[in-house]
């Protein structure tokens, strides 16, 4: 029993640091073994039924299953592999074509398209007018609100007050009636400045260089402006310069079918400026009228990777000098002002020279769109009306201020 005696001795040992009087250590002492006796024992025997257990219990022969897992292999449904399309939505939502249905014009789908933003910023301005009976401070201030939560910006915003007020001050404006009318001739007479459709000109191949940050749409955007040049009557060929995202090169070939036109790929973590390079080659020799160029996402503020784009833009102006000809940033309308930040990135890493502004039918802020221009003095090239083929449509300011102003 020396091992007890030794034990018993570091008990009361610890006991007596700890405080317990000394009359009770011994005491304390035992009822602590003994507990921690028991404990041992307790676990020695639920151990020992566990192992008892597993030997009574017969083991499957090779290749019989348990029931219960021969259950769920008969339950579960076997595994087919991905098809390329499927792939290809890991990283963007690839929309089928959608037809348009009889009767419906132009108008109608930038109307439908808009029916957020007309909500957000028309149908509020028409509340707040109509709670007015005079133009006073306090409706200047409800309109200044208004135009700042559709995303206007406070630069344009305060730009386009001060134009107000000093046509109000000129008696154009005597009613809040009349200020909607103002107001709308403010923006279109800005989007007009902005607007300018992308048209290739006597450059053959006119080569078009997309970029932009991780899913705003830049190779949905590429295939529907590929169908585009392709109804014109141009022949077009697609450059698979995305080759980092997985299946992108499969999801631009996709689009490649759908459009009739042929892609030029490499293997994916390919060097970028060399799908370029073989690009603008092939775009020389087929030629072709319009090359489009996908780049991978990234975002704007890492350094590196924009740097990458320069260099896509050194191997293009090599192969075709002045190439590329249009460097198309592709933002995301539901991201906001967000968007301004992107493009004032985009715009001085590598002279961007137009927009394209996709999912304006998913936002209520699309007032973004005259901030982006205003600010930027950036054409906007097209807009992202819905998901269909033909709902990225070159940016016709009369029409977008005439569905986003029709009267209720």
């Amino acid at each position: 029993m020396d091992w007890f005696s030794r034990w018993n001795a570091v008990l009361i040992d610890w006991l007596a640091r700890t405080g317990v009087p000394e009359d009770k250590q011994p005491l304390v002492a035992l009822i602590l073994f003994c507990g921690l006796a028991v404990l041992v024992l307790v676990l020695g025997i639920l151990f020992g039924i566990r192992i008892a257990r597993r030997l009574r219990s017969p083991a499957p022969s090779p290749g019989e299953l348990a029931p219960v897992e021969e259950e769920r292999v008969a339950a579960a449904p076997a595994e087919e592999p991905p098809a390329i399309a499927e792939i290809a939505l890991v990283e963007e939502e690839l929309p089928l074509p959608v037809e348009e249905a009889p009767g419906v014009s132009l108008f109608d789908r930038m109307r439908t398209g808009l029916a957020k933003t007309k909500a957000s910023l028309t149908g509020r301005i028409d509340e707040l007018l109509g709670s007015s009976a005079t133009i006073d401070e306090d409706l200047l201030e409800g309109l200044e609100e208004i135009l700042i939560g559709a995303d206007f910006g406070m630069k344009t915003t305060a730009d386009l007050m001060q134009s107000l007020q000093k046509r109000i001050s000129r008696g154009e404006a005597k009613d809040p009636e009349a200020l909607r009318g103002l107001l709308k001739e403010e923006i279109h007479q800005r989007l007009k400045l902005e607007a300018a459709p992308l048209e290739p000109g006597s450059v053959s191949p006119f080569v078009v260089m997309v970029v932009g940050v991780n899913g705003v749409g830049k190779t949905t955007t590429i295939g529907k402006i590929a169908h585009q040049f392709v109804s014109q009557g141009k022949t077009v060929l697609l450059g698979a310069g995305d080759t980092f995202r997985a299946a992108a090169a499969e999801q631009l070939a996709v689009w490649g079918e759908r459009a009739g036109v042929d892609v030029i790929s490499q293997n994916s973590g390919a060097d970028p400026a060399a799908v370029a390079f073989d690009a603008v080659r092939s775009a020389i020799a087929r030629k072709v009228d319009v090359l489009l160029l996908d780049t991978a996402g990234r975002l704007h503020t890492k350094v590196n990777l924009m740097e990458e784009l320069k260099k896509i833009r050194k191997v293009l102006d090599r192969e075709l000098p002045g190439a590329p000809h249009e460097t198309l940033l592709v933002v995301d309308a539901t991201t906001g002002q967000n968007a301004l930040v992107q493009a004032r990135f985009f715009q001085e890493a590598v002279a961007v020279t137009g927009l394209a502004l996709t999912k304006l039918d998913g936002t209520a802020r699309g007032g973004m769109l005259v901030a982006i221009g205003h600010e930027l003095g950036l054409p906007v090239r097209y807009v992202g009306i819905g998901e269909g083929i033909d709902d990225l449509r070159p940016f016709d300011p009369t029409l977008f201020v005439e569905a986003l102003f029709e009267a209720q």
